[in-house]
Protein backbone atom coordinates (compact mmCIF):
# COMPACT_ATOMS: atom_id res chain seq x y z
CA UNK A 1 0.00 0.00 0.00
CA UNK A 2 1.28 3.26 -0.69
CA UNK A 3 1.68 5.79 2.21
CA UNK A 4 -1.04 8.16 0.79
CA UNK A 5 -3.52 4.92 1.12
CA UNK A 6 -2.15 3.81 4.09
CA UNK A 7 -2.27 7.23 5.67
CA UNK A 8 -5.72 7.69 4.78
CA UNK A 9 -6.75 4.59 5.87
CA UNK A 10 -5.25 5.17 9.23
CA UNK A 11 -6.87 8.49 9.59
CA UNK A 12 -10.42 7.00 8.82
CA UNK A 13 -9.51 4.08 11.31
CA UNK A 14 -8.54 7.38 14.19
CA UNK A 15 -11.77 8.12 14.08
CA UNK A 16 -13.38 5.39 16.13
CA UNK A 17 -11.14 6.18 19.17
CA UNK A 18 -13.35 9.39 19.48
CA UNK A 19 -16.20 7.47 18.55
CA UNK A 20 -18.24 6.27 21.61
CA UNK A 21 -20.05 3.38 22.25
CA UNK A 22 -23.86 3.55 24.09
CA UNK A 23 -21.84 1.30 26.91
CA UNK A 24 -19.42 2.44 29.22
CA UNK A 25 -16.12 1.58 31.10
CA UNK A 26 -15.80 0.28 34.87
CA UNK A 27 -14.48 3.93 35.33
CA UNK A 28 -17.82 5.71 34.23
CA UNK A 29 -16.19 7.47 31.04
CA UNK A 30 -18.77 6.43 27.58
CA UNK A 31 -16.39 3.45 25.60
CA UNK A 32 -14.83 3.89 22.51
CA UNK A 33 -15.26 1.92 19.21
CA UNK A 34 -12.06 1.38 18.81
CA UNK A 35 -11.73 0.03 22.38
CA UNK A 36 -14.55 -2.59 21.52
CA UNK A 37 -12.48 -3.34 18.82
CA UNK A 38 -9.45 -3.77 20.65
CA UNK A 39 -11.63 -6.26 23.26
CA UNK A 40 -13.32 -8.62 20.51
CA UNK A 41 -9.97 -8.94 18.68
CA UNK A 42 -8.57 -9.86 21.83
CA UNK A 43 -11.45 -12.40 22.45
CA UNK A 44 -11.43 -13.87 19.29
CA UNK A 45 -7.91 -14.44 19.62
CA UNK A 46 -7.99 -16.29 22.70
CA UNK A 47 -10.87 -18.47 20.87
CA UNK A 48 -8.27 -20.39 18.50
CA UNK A 49 -7.73 -23.81 21.12
CA UNK A 50 -11.64 -23.88 21.66
CA UNK A 51 -12.29 -23.55 17.75
CA UNK A 52 -9.44 -25.78 15.79
CA UNK A 53 -11.48 -25.66 12.80
CA UNK A 54 -11.98 -22.25 12.33
CA UNK A 55 -9.57 -19.86 10.25
CA UNK A 56 -9.35 -17.87 13.44
CA UNK A 57 -6.60 -15.12 11.27
CA UNK A 58 -10.01 -14.52 9.51
CA UNK A 59 -12.40 -14.13 12.49
CA UNK A 60 -9.42 -11.86 13.77
CA UNK A 61 -9.63 -9.49 10.48
CA UNK A 62 -13.64 -9.55 11.05
CA UNK A 63 -13.25 -8.61 14.36
CA UNK A 64 -10.77 -5.65 13.09
CA UNK A 65 -13.08 -4.02 10.50
CA UNK A 66 -16.50 -5.01 11.58
CA UNK A 67 -17.39 -1.78 13.07
CA UNK A 68 -15.33 0.57 10.23
CA UNK A 69 -18.64 2.09 9.09
CA UNK A 70 -19.03 3.64 12.61
CA UNK A 71 -16.37 5.81 11.63
CA UNK A 72 -18.99 7.20 9.14
CA UNK A 73 -22.01 7.26 11.13
CA UNK A 74 -21.42 7.19 15.00
CA UNK A 75 -22.40 4.57 17.18
CA UNK A 76 -26.33 3.20 16.92
CA UNK A 77 -26.54 1.07 19.48
CA UNK A 78 -28.26 -2.40 18.16
CA UNK A 79 -31.59 -1.91 19.83
CA UNK A 80 -31.78 1.09 18.37
CA UNK A 81 -30.44 0.84 15.09
CA UNK A 82 -32.85 0.94 11.75
CA UNK A 83 -32.70 -0.71 8.69
CA UNK A 84 -32.51 2.94 6.93
CA UNK A 85 -29.33 3.19 9.52
CA UNK A 86 -27.58 -0.47 8.58
CA UNK A 87 -28.05 0.97 4.62
CA UNK A 88 -26.69 4.32 5.24
CA UNK A 89 -23.67 2.94 6.76
CA UNK A 90 -22.95 0.10 4.48
CA UNK A 91 -23.03 2.47 2.07
CA UNK A 92 -20.33 4.82 2.86
CA UNK A 93 -18.19 2.28 4.18
CA UNK A 94 -18.57 0.27 0.90
CA UNK A 95 -17.48 3.80 -0.66
CA UNK A 96 -14.51 3.93 1.25
CA UNK A 97 -13.75 0.70 0.83
CA UNK A 98 -13.95 0.75 -2.91
CA UNK A 99 -11.33 3.72 -3.08
CA UNK A 100 -9.02 1.15 -1.10
CA UNK A 101 -6.06 -0.14 -3.00
CA UNK A 102 -6.14 -4.07 -4.05
CA UNK A 103 -5.71 -6.61 -2.76
CA UNK A 104 -7.57 -4.79 0.99
CA UNK A 105 -10.58 -3.58 -0.76
CA UNK A 106 -11.64 -6.99 -2.50
CA UNK A 107 -10.63 -8.61 0.41
CA UNK A 108 -12.69 -6.42 3.36
CA UNK A 109 -15.58 -6.44 0.97
CA UNK A 110 -15.88 -10.44 0.66
CA UNK A 111 -15.02 -10.21 4.88
CA UNK A 112 -18.08 -8.06 5.04
CA UNK A 113 -20.51 -10.44 2.86
CA UNK A 114 -19.41 -13.37 4.73
CA UNK A 115 -20.46 -11.72 8.31
CA UNK A 116 -23.82 -10.17 6.55
CA UNK A 117 -24.79 -13.50 5.18
CA UNK A 118 -23.66 -15.68 8.84
CA UNK A 119 -22.73 -19.18 6.97
CA UNK A 120 -19.37 -19.48 7.59
CA UNK A 121 -18.07 -20.78 11.26
CA UNK A 122 -16.22 -17.66 11.02
CA UNK A 123 -18.85 -15.57 11.05
CA UNK A 124 -20.60 -17.16 13.56
CA UNK A 125 -17.92 -16.52 15.83
CA UNK A 126 -17.30 -13.45 15.54
CA UNK A 127 -20.49 -12.68 15.21
CA UNK A 128 -21.38 -14.42 18.95
CA UNK A 129 -18.05 -12.63 20.45
CA UNK A 130 -19.15 -9.10 19.25
CA UNK A 131 -22.39 -9.62 20.90
CA UNK A 132 -20.41 -11.26 24.09
CA UNK A 133 -17.94 -8.25 24.40
CA UNK A 134 -20.78 -5.80 24.64
CA UNK A 135 -22.64 -7.58 27.56
CA UNK A 136 -19.28 -8.09 29.24
CA UNK A 137 -18.59 -4.32 28.57
CA UNK A 138 -21.88 -3.64 30.57
CA UNK A 139 -21.60 -5.83 32.99
CA UNK A 140 -18.51 -4.54 34.24
CA UNK A 141 -20.20 -0.48 34.27
CA UNK A 142 -21.91 0.44 36.84
CA UNK A 143 -26.04 -0.09 36.14
CA UNK A 144 -26.45 3.53 36.48
CA UNK A 145 -25.23 3.58 33.15
CA UNK A 146 -27.28 1.18 32.20
CA UNK A 147 -30.72 2.15 30.08
CA UNK A 148 -34.07 0.77 31.31
CA UNK A 149 -34.30 -2.29 28.76
CA UNK A 150 -30.66 -3.14 29.34
CA UNK A 151 -31.94 -5.30 32.35
CA UNK A 152 -33.48 -7.13 30.03
CA UNK A 153 -31.28 -7.07 26.78
CA UNK A 154 -28.12 -7.86 28.79
CA UNK A 155 -29.76 -11.55 30.11
CA UNK A 156 -30.46 -12.34 26.48
CA UNK A 157 -28.22 -10.62 24.34
CA UNK A 158 -25.93 -13.12 21.73
CA UNK A 159 -28.36 -16.49 22.88
CA UNK A 160 -29.13 -16.58 19.22
CA UNK A 161 -25.48 -16.32 17.98
CA UNK A 162 -24.14 -18.59 20.64
CA UNK A 163 -26.74 -21.35 19.64
CA UNK A 164 -24.16 -23.26 17.09
CA UNK A 165 -21.17 -23.65 19.76
CA UNK A 166 -21.34 -25.60 23.17
CA UNK A 167 -18.57 -23.67 24.21
CA UNK A 168 -19.90 -20.63 23.57
CA UNK A 169 -23.60 -21.50 25.07
CA UNK A 170 -21.64 -21.96 28.44
CA UNK A 171 -19.66 -19.21 27.82
CA UNK A 172 -23.14 -16.80 27.55
CA UNK A 173 -24.50 -19.15 30.90
CA UNK A 174 -21.37 -17.85 32.89
CA UNK A 175 -21.93 -14.41 31.41
CA UNK A 176 -25.45 -14.05 32.22
CA UNK A 177 -24.57 -15.37 36.25
CA UNK A 178 -22.51 -12.42 36.38
CA UNK A 179 -24.99 -10.08 35.24
CA UNK A 180 -27.66 -11.40 37.40
CA UNK A 181 -24.92 -11.15 40.45
CA UNK A 182 -24.52 -7.76 39.11
CA UNK A 183 -28.10 -6.76 39.56
CA UNK A 184 -28.15 -9.02 42.56
CA UNK A 185 -25.77 -6.85 44.59
CA UNK A 186 -26.68 -3.78 43.27
CA UNK A 187 -30.27 -3.83 44.64
CA UNK A 188 -29.16 -5.05 47.92
CA UNK A 189 -27.29 -2.09 48.20
CA UNK A 190 -31.14 -0.19 47.56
Amino acid sequence: MNFDSLLNALHVAERLKDTTRHSYTSNGRHESVAEHTFRLTLMAYFMKDEFPEVDIDRVIKMCLIHDMGEAFTGDIPAFKKTAADEETEKRLLYDWVDNLPAPYNTEMIALYREMEEQQTLEAKLFKALDGLEAVVQHNEAALSTWSENEYEVNLTYAEDKCEFSPYLRNLRSVIKEETLDKINRENRKD
